[in-house]
């Protein structure tokens, strides 16, 4: 087992900018594209996620200044927020992570064959989505079997929820052929930007605020166009943050940037995908029959491309500081979690269908409750941490114990048990 370990970890070291031309490539042989056509279609896509990484990261190196200018405010904290990479790379290492990885896959095929799923889940680099929920389970209870029945239990449940959003999702983001089956932000973004969408309509004056940035676009003319809008945010942070004005300009250029890089970038991406995609429709209709459709499960990095979402996420970074010290007992001081605000926009955004207003205030309600699980189970997280083998000083925690549902259900069952 430990030999399987390794080389699916190998596999990954690579990276998914590597590893997606080649699992491309070998689904366009097996949906009966010529090597040519599944070879391009690869390069494409493994091109655009290249872009997409370079582009995110020149997003959290534009806004660095402004986190350091908040992180000193942070002395004190008892807790350390470690990150998401750092939980979710130390999931990997639980005695069970390669046979999860094999179920995940052989039953993510079964179900695609018996017509229980039209999703084929190829994001495997966000298997720690189920993996670290499974390797709590391990941790706090011992059992070997819970850890991996956990685990590719919400396997299954991430292709049940990428089904019920694909609709919205291709027609919003315009991915024909695509879904999320990033499990955190499926089964808990979505709802809470649904339950906000609702409550905001029936709420009197309101009810009436319905604010998109293609209106924005409209009525302010070029001021609304996202470049400039990218300007006006990054030098609203910089002056907020006290930058010298050439920090303020170094930060308005870099987020001006990634607004209008990331689109370019999720495009590339989308033409290696559409061609897989017409591929694999073609070769299900003939398989499974004529009604078939499959949609092929994606990170929720690629909905990035909607300026709805990376505005949304520059704004979030100093209410996620205000509250490390609006909540009540709160242990530690979310670094780690600006890293994660980016990717839990999108959701809530496609349940509020773009409103820049709704967004924003569904977006701060899951903020507000993942910062909040990450202070309260704080002990859960450091126990999980040396369940797999990772020594660390003192209490841990991340986001990953906030917004991810499994990881707070298993906590409160555990706390009501023990």
């Amino acid at each position: 087992m430990k030999e399987i370990l390794d080389v699916i970890q190998n596999i990954l070291n690579l990276g998914a900018a590597v590893m997606l031309p080649i699992v491309i490539t070998i689904l366009g042989l097996i949906f009966r594209m010529s090597f040519g056509n599944a070879f391009k279609s690869g390069l494409l896509v493994g091109i655009g996620f290249q872009g997409l990484s370079l582009t995110i990261d020149l997003l959290t190196k534009s806004v660095r200044p402004a986190v350091a200018y908040y992180k000193h405010l942070g002395q004190g904290f008892t807790t350390v927020d470690v990150g998401w990479a750092a939980v979710g790379a130390a999931s990997w290492g639980v005695p069970f992570a390669a046979l999860a990885v094999l179920l995940i896959v052989l039953i993510n095929f079964i179900l695609i064959m018996t017509k229980v799923t039209k999703v084929m889940n190829i994001d495997i680099w966000n298997y720690i989505h189920f993996l670290v929920p499974g390797t709590l389970a391990y941790a706090l209870s011992g059992s070997f079997w819970l850890g991996l029945i956990i685990t590719v239990g919400l396997s299954v449940i991430s292709l049940i929820a990428g089904q019920i959003v694909a609709p919205k999702w291709e027609k919003y983001y315009g991915l024909e052929g695509t879904t999320c089956t990033t499990l955190s932000y499926i089964i808990l973004a979505y709802p809470i930007g649904l339950f906000t969408n609702w409550l905001v309509e029936h709420i009197p004056g309101l009810n009436k605020i319905h604010i998109s940035m293609g209106q924005i676009d409209k009525k302010l003319g070029f001021l609304g166009n996202p470049a400039v809008i990218g300007v006006i945010v990054g030098i609203f942070l910089g002056i907020m943050t006290k930058q010298s004005w050439q920090t303020d300009l170094t930060i308005a250029m870099g987020i001006s940037s990634v607004l209008v890089l990331i689109p370019k970038m999720v495009s590339v991406m989308m033409e290696g995908l559409s061609a897989i995609g017409d591929a694999t429709q073609t070769f299900m209709r003939k398989k499974v029959g004529s009604d078939s459709k499959l949609y092929i499960g994606m990170d929720v990095a690629l909905s990035l491309g909607d300026p709805t979402n990376v505005t949304v996420s520059v704004l979030l970074i100093p209410v996620a500081i205000l509250f490390a010290f609006l909540i009540p007992h709160m242990n530690y001081f979310p670094v780690g979690m600006l890293t994660s605000i980016v990717y839990m926009i999108p959701l809530v955004s496609l349940a509020c269908k773009g409103d820049l207003f709704k967004t924003i205030i569904g977006s701060v309600i899951m903020l507000l409750i993942s910062e909040i699980g990450a202070n309260v189970f704080s002990p859960e997280a450091t126990a999980m941490m040396h369940a797999t083998g990772i020594k660390v000083s003192g209490m841990v925690t991340d986001g990953f114990f906030g917004y991810n549902l499994p990881n707070v259900i298993i906590s409160i069952i555990h706390r009501l048990l023990v």
